[in-house]
């Protein structure tokens, strides 16, 4: 009499390809050879399973090897098992833009969703119009962290502080500064000096993301020091504050192109030679063979990076 069934973590999963074999098959010889064994060893790995499961499974006739009741009643629970594996684990995923129905979360500062969002959600809806995106603001740390839980796919933008040994980084483009006042300015006569960019007054955006920073630190390693009229922690009440007055402001040079598109305003070049700052996109290793991720990151790249004349 043969034993009662095994505990699960005692089975090998293995014996169940011998026993879908001679379930199509019905000969021992023929399944060995499907799965290249040696028959002595697709012998064993049968004794084996009819040990775990407690039954003989198949007997052997002059038409070949019949299922048992018992064998009858596995065969679809162990097909569909070995379909799952097949299909769901050992094939590599598969990412289809036009079927696929994802929700991609991406971090950016609101200057990076200013500038980069319009452009990839436009091309994001074109090719995948089943796939979401949500954007999310964090700090340095928490941005960190919620790349290492999987909670966010990509980060985009400056964040000079977003490192380890599991974030990966590749750049996109360069920026650097520029200067705005409104178009016929009574001050600036197409270029901004020292001496006016010290004189003017001038409005400051205080916000979270990193790259007014550079600004702000440039100025006060050089003592440089400017009349400061406005201090906003937002961006947006920018571009028509500087259009209906004699208010300059230093902003990177993607956002001065928007504000120029949207309000009457002159971009100008400081006065001084200004640090430049890169703008990358970042992405945990746990993200990094994931082919949805993969396409994503690839159609950032293509969207931002300069084509080279």
């Amino acid at each position: 009499m043969l034993p009662s069934i095994c505990h699960m973590d005692n089975f090998d999963l293995n014996l169940l390809r011998i026993f879908d074999a001679l379930w199509r098959h019905g000969h021992l010889g023929k399944a060995a050879e499907e799965l290249t064994l040696s028959q002595p060893a697709a012998s064993y790995a049968l004794k084996r399973l009819r040990e775990e499961l407690g039954d003989v499974l198949f007997v052997k006739t002059g038409s070949g090897m019949q299922p048992t009741p018992r064998a009858i009643l596995l065969a679809p629970v162990v097909q569909s098992v070995l379909a799952d594996i097949r299909e769901r684990v050992l094939k590599a995923p598969n990412f289809v833009p036009d079927k696929a129905q994802r929700t991609f979360t991406i971090a950016l500062s609101d200057v990076g969703e200013m500038v980069s969002l319009p452009r990839l959600l436009q091309r994001v809806t074109s090719l995948a119009p089943s796939v979401n995106v949500t954007t999310v603001s964090f700090a340095p740390k928490q941005l960190l962290s919620s790349l290492q839980r999987s909670e966010v796919d990509l980060a985009i933008g400056y964040f000079p502080d977003l490192d380890g040994v599991d974030v990966f980084q590749q750049h996109l483009v360069r920026h650097s500064f520029v200067c705005l006042v409104r178009q016929n300015h009574p001050a600036v006569q197409g270029r901004l000096t020292k001496k006016l960019f010290c004189e003017l007054p001038h409005a400051v955006v205080q916000v979270e993301g990193r790259r007014q920073e550079i600004v702000e630190q440039f100025l006060k390693e050089n003592g440089i020091r400017r009349r400061e009229v406005l201090h906003t922690p937002h961006f947006l009440s920018i571009p028509m504050t500087i259009a209906m007055t004699d208010l300059v402001v230093t902003v990177s040079s993607d956002v001065g192109e928007i504000f120029a598109r949207i309000a009457e305003l002159e971009i100008l070049d400081p006065p001084y030679k200004m640090p430049r700052f890169d703008v990358n996109q970042y992405w945990h290793r746990s993200q990094h063979d994931d082919p949805g991720n993969r396409w994503m990151r690839g159609l950032v790249r293509e969207l931002f990076v300069p084509i080279p004349d």
